[in-house]
């Protein structure tokens, strides 16, 4: 998401549009934090319901998953400019993390 920034000269102007992009970080924190707290109960519900484990362990992997991206996305603003070479890094250590696993598991089960 690219960020505008105001060009004015009166501080009156800018003051007030840093005071709306304020506003809008938070309305996005405040929506992924919610979003966390609905996905761990969720977990937590599935497992003290006594699911069987071939349903829950992928479920729970995909939600955690789905926490890490909220994670990174909204509370470590990887979705800010400027953090291109740190996404770069992130997503190439977690390919070769996938790699690496899956390498070991084909080994294992084959």
């Amino acid at each position: 998401m690219a960020t505008q920034q105001s060009t004015s000269a009166n501080p009156k102007v800018n003051y007030e549009y840093r005071r709306k992009k304020a506003a809008e970080e938070m309305r996005k924190h405040v929506t992924s934090f919610a979003l966390m707290i609905f996905v761990t109960l969720i977990a937590f519900i599935m497992v003290l319901a006594g699911f069987d484990k071939t349903f829950v362990y992928p479920v729970l992997l995909a939600l955690a998953a789905l926490q890490v991206v909220l994670q990174l996305y909204y509370f470590m603003h990887m979705s800010h400019k400027g953090h291109g070479a740190a996404a770069l890094f992130l997503y190439s250590g977690a390919l070769v993390a996938f790699i690496t696993i899956l390498t070991f598991l084909t080994i294992v089960w084959w």
